[in-house]
Formats: C-alpha cells, sequence, structure tokens
C-alpha cells in the first residue's frame, strides 16, 4: 500500500488489511500485534488510567482511506462502534481526490483558562486593575510551569469580562495559554489556581472556579474541500446538498442532527489516538452555538464550475504529549499510522474526517435517503447477533436488504430456515 486510495479494501480478510495499512505507515511486528490484540492495553495500564477498573472494553478500530490532505497521502485510524461510518468517511473522500483532496490549517494552540470573580462592588475598575498587572499575572503562571515556557509555550495574554448573572455581576479574568502539543487541562487549571490569590488581592472579591474552558476559540481547525459535480452525480445533486445545508443552517433541530453527522467522523479518531472525546465534543457544539443561535458546524457552496465547496470551523483541544495518547499501546500505534508530529496536524486532519462526514451523510439524505446506505451494514449486525457466519450470514443480509425487512427477528427466521436448508 503505497498511496492512501486503494480500491476494494474492505473485500481483504482483516489480517490483509492490516498488512496493507502496516507497511504505508511502517509499523513494526509489535505495532501490528498492538492494535490487532484486543489486550493490547494491559490491566496494570488499565487500573492507572482510571478509578475502580474492573475490566477493559473493546471496540472495532477501522481505517478512513483515499485522503490527501495538504498535498500528503493519509489513512485515518477511526474507533468506532456504528456501521456506515468509516465507509462513508472513505467513500467522501475518495470523490474529493477529484478536486485536489483537503486542504486544512489551525489557529494556533491557544486555551483558556478562567478565574472566576465575586463579590466586587465595582466589577469595571476591578477588570481595568487587572489588564493593568497583566505582566505581573503572566509571570506567575508562567513560573508554574517551566518546561512549558521553556519550549515556547505559557500564558501569553491576559482577557477580562465583565457578565451579569442571576447572582450579580462577575468578572471572569481569561489566562490564554500556549500549550503546544498538549491538551493542556492540567497545566492550564494549575496556572488559574496559582495566580487567583494574587487576582482576589488586585480587585479585593473572591475567585471561585479556576477552571479552563473547553470553548476553545483561540485553537480553531479549519478544512475545506472540492467535490466535483460529476464526482457527485450531477449539479442538480449539488444544489440538493446546498438546500440539505440551507436547513441545517436555518434550523437548530436540523443542524443538531448534522453536527452528529460531523462528529461521527471526529470522535472516532480522536477516540482512537486517547484523545478527549468529550472535550472536543462539548468544544464543538458550544462553538457552533456560539453567536446566540445553534448552527451548523460546516458550509456548503456552488463555485463557479458548478461544483461543490465544503468548509469546516470548529475548535479542536487534541495533544499529542500526556494522557491516554501516551499510555494506550494502540493510541500510539494510531499516531504513527496518521504520520503526524504536531497538535495542530493531529487536529486538521480530524476536522477533514468530520467535513468528509458530513458530505457522505448529506448526499446520501439528498439522493438515495440515508437508511439505504446503512440497510447492508445493520442487516450484517443483524445476522452477527443471531449467530449466523460465513455463507448463511451473506444469504441473511441479502435476503433482508431485498425483503426491505431488516429486523432482528427476520434474521432469527432466517437464519433458522438456511441451517435447516443446510443439513
Amino acid at each position: 500500500m503505497k498511496t492512501s486510495s486503494y480500491s476494494g479494501f474492505f473485500k481483504l480478510p482483516v489480517e490483509d488489511r492490516l498488512n496493507e495499512v502496516a507497511e504505508f505507515a511502517g509499523l513494526t511486528e509489535e505495532e501490528k500485534a498492538t492494535i490487532f490484540s484486543a489486550d493490547s492495553l494491559d490491566m496494570e495500564k488499565a487500573d492507572h488510567m482510571v478509578e475502580n477498573v474492573i475490566g477493559r472494553f473493546s471496540l472495532p478500530m477501522g481505517v478512513g482511506l483515499n485522503f490527501i490532505i495538504n498535498g500528503k497521502e493519509v489513512v485515518i485510524p477511526m474507533v468506532s462502534e456504528e456501521p456506515s461510518v468509516i465507509a462513508a468517511c472513505t467513500n467522501a473522500a475518495k470523490m474529493a481526490r477529484a478536486g485536489g483532496g483537503f486542504t486544512a490549517s489551525s489557529s494556533g494552540n491557544i486555551m483558556i483558562g478562567q478565574i472566576q470573580m465575586l463579590n466586587i462592588a465595582a466589577p469595571f475598575a476591578a477588570k481595568s486593575k487587572v489588564l493593568e498587572k497583566k505582566d505581573e499575572i503572566i509571570r506567575i503562571c508562567n513560573e508554574k510551569d517551566p518546561v512549558l515556557v521553556g519550549f515556547g509555550g505559557g500564558v501569553k495574554d491576559v482577557e477580562v469580562r465583565v457578565i451579569d448573572s442571576i447572582v450579580g455581576p462577575m468578572v471572569i479574568v481569561h489566562l490564554l495559554v500556549d500549550t503546544l502539543d498538549a491538551m493542556g487541562a492540567n497545566a492550564v487549571n494549575t496556572m488559574a489556581e496559582a495566580v487567583s490569590p494574587y487576582i482576589e488581592e488586585i480587585t479585593g472579591g473572591t475567585a471561585e472556579l479556576r477552571i479552563l474552558s473547553n470553548l476553545a476559540v483561540h485553537r480553531v481547525v479549519r478544512a475545506r474541500a472540492t467535490w466535483t459535480k460529476e464526482a457527485l452525480g450531477g449539479e442538480e445533486v449539488v444544489d440538493k446538498i446546498i438546500s440539505a445545508y440551507a436547513f441545517a443552517a436555518a434550523d437548530p433541530y436540523r443542524a443538531a442532527t448534522s453536527n452528529k453527522g460531523i462528529m461521527n467522523g471526529i470522535t472516532p479518531v480522536v477516540l482512537a489516538t486517547g484523545n478527549d472525546t468529550r472535550a472536543i465534543e462539548s468544544g464543538a457544539h458550544s462553538y457552533a452555538a456560539r453567536n446566540g443561535k445553534y448552527t451548523s458546524l460546516t458550509t456548503w457552496e456552488k463555485d463557479e464550475n458548478g461544483d461543490l465547496v465544503g468548509v469546516i470551523e470548529l475548535p479542536m483541544a487534541v495533544g499529542l504529549v500526556g494522557g491516554a495518547t501516551k499510555i494506550h499501546p494502540a493510541a500510539k500505534v494510531a499516531v504513527k499510522i496518521l504520520g503526524v508530529e504536531t497538535a495542530a496536524e493531529l487536529g486538521q486532519i480530524i476536522a477533514c474526517a468530520g467535513l468528509a462526514n458530513n458530505l457522505a451523510a448529506m448526499k446520501a439524505l439528498a439522493t438515495e435517503g440515508i437508511q439505504r446506505g446503512h440497510m447492508s451494514l445493520h442487516a450484517r449486525n443483524l445476522a452477527n447477533t443471531v449467530g449466523a457466519k460465513g455463507e448463511v450470514l451473506e444469504k441473511i443480509v441479502k435476503q433482508m436488504v431485498a425483503d426491505k425487512k431488516v429486523r432482528l427477528e427476520y434474521a432469527q427466521e432466517l437464519f433458522e430456515k438456511f441451517q435447516a436448508e443446510e443439513k
């Protein structure tokens, strides 16, 4: 496997698929064994990752193929329990190749640490006082993490907001922290706690919450791609997809499901690389509502050639340093498959996966309907659930799809029928 473009990958036996990806990414035999084995996370490591450990839980890892991102061939590891997600991502990336693939960029690695100040009689005067002492605030914070500062990170600026609330006005101090290739929650929280007594001294108020924000508006990734009208099936399909986008942009009920389709591509890559799925999801959805109305994380337009252009923009607080990314053996191999060297690069790839999944979902909705794409994969899961294997499983799937009866009880009925016929 020399490029991420691959025809018939899903038809290969699992071992052959792994060998192809191993050749692409230069995996060792040990690394291949790590992602092939459900027991790659040993119990001792698991016991130190979370509390009250009683075992481990395994999910399938697949790969999104066909991606070209910033001119580079990329294979994307994805961990998901949902059928059709990885296939949809792969198919959308394949169609994007005709338009040159994906282009992505990042705004930087700045995280926000929030300090909530209460009991302040003159909040706007307090805001002014805090900003006057900005240099000292930065010094106190950066003393807490000399290693981060030594690599070029640390607090870069201070912002102050005055907000109204049901308990009265609050002065909210924002520490803008460059966390480099770490997600940075621990560093940001430590700095916020360390500097709070000094801010109390300046303002005469009381510091309450001191914690980072997952609405990482200074750590945004953007990705775009062009799908030619020929690749999509004609200009009519382009128009239908734009109409579907217009629905999501205007209606929060539709936007919630459209953005879920985006997260179908994003969350599996975040999970595969050992990053914090909840942080990314909360940041994405709050960003979608940052202007007072919940809307789509993507935009879709038709260019002068009649081709479809998609753009995604969202916060992406992922890291390559610390956390499960450095502890979980399979996560480390996933990072190697991606071939990334910085957190920004990882975030850009994740955004591309989200954009690809959004395109796949909207194309399905605008043309054949979402159920047709899901039907055979759901039928396969049901056939597997009732215990079917090999040729019998394939016959059950084919029959359920043909009859448009993709239900567990029908799978059981067919299983018993085909088993009886084989005897």
